[in-house]
Parts: C-alpha cells; structure tokens; sequence
C-alpha cells in the first residue's frame, strides 16, 4: 500500500489522494480515489470495502510508514486479521516497489 497525495481535486467528491494497493501474486493494481484527511478508520474501511471484501484477507501487507498504518488502529486491525505486517524501507523502494512504480 502507498498513497499519491496532492493530486488536483477532482470528481464529485473533490478526491484530492490516491491509495494504490498491489496484489503481488497477480500484479494487480488497484487505485482507490480519496482524501487527504481522510483518517486510520477511513482508509481501513477503503481497504476493508475493496480488498478484503473482493480478494480476501492477505497473509502479509506491506506499507509505507505513514502514520494512518502505523497507527493503533492498523496495528489492532493486523492483529485481528491475522495479516503480518511489513514497512518498506525509505530509500530502498524494492521492497514496495511494485507499489513504487
């Protein structure tokens, strides 16, 4: 998972951010439009409503280090879905390059 910010504002909603997640077995790629604001709770409800809820729980999940999946709520989420949880590195994209791209 990583996010593009400071995208101009657009559609109905004004979406100004972009959550990108990768399904590395498949190399899918999902763009998911939303808000800079938006909170821990919004972005799990993005993910829960788009990814958990079409491709089911993964076994690992890696982000950057944004403070919304570093957060208590992520952590306690990682836990209950039993999903570990992996950072990428700064400067060292590989690891979430995919992702990067």
């Amino acid at each position: 998972m990583n996010w593009v910010k400071g995208l101009v504002p657009g559609g109905k909603e004004n979406f100004n951010s972009c959550l990108i997640i990768v399904d590395r077995f498949s190399k899918s790629v999902r763009f998911l439009p939303c808000q800079k604001e938006d909170t821990a709770m919004d972005t799990a409800l993005l993910f829960w409503d788009n990814i958990i809820s079409t491709c089911g729980i993964p076994k690992i999940i890696i982000s950057d280090r944004d403070p919304k999946f570093t957060s208590e709520f992520w952590t306690n989420l990682y836990d209950i879905l039993g999903a570990e949880h992996e950072f990428s590195t700064a400067y060292h994209p590989q690891k979430d390059g995919l992702a990067e791209r």
